[in-house]
């Protein structure tokens, strides 16, 4: 059984930062693909920024330049270090692999962030 743990969310004010982490209860977790998505209410789930096993980075234009995603594979986690936040980017952030999440399989409770002041 595979599992996905977010942790990290809070409250922050605008252009502050956080540093949401994802650990993968699984092996292999070093080969695959992962992302950070998130879903605001009221609104479909999204991603936000991928990274691949070889460490090659991808993000959504509404985050490019504020957001920074990073592995560990010795560890089996995902980071997403969150700066200059928006009130927009106030939503519940989940990990995943993007395979896996087109498939809708192992979501995790994922961990709420709110910007606000």
């Amino acid at each position: 059984q595979v599992q996905f743990v977010e942790s990290g969310g809070g409250l922050a004010q605008p252009g502050g930062s956080l540093r949401l982490s994802c650990v993968g209860d699984l092996r292999g977790f070093r080969i695959l693909p992962m992302a950070w998505f998130r879903q605001a209410p009221g609104k479909e789930r999204e991603s936000v920024a991928n990274i691949t096993r070889e460490g090659i980075e991808t993000y959504a234009d509404s985050v490019k330049g504020r957001f920074t995603i990073s592995r560990d594979n010795d560890k089996n986690t995902v980071f997403l270090q969150m700066d200059t936040l928006k009130t927009e980017d106030t939503a519940v952030y989940f990990c995943n692999n993007p395979n896996w999440a087109r498939l809708n399989w192992y979501w995790g409770q994922g961990t709420q962030v709110t910007v606000s002041s």
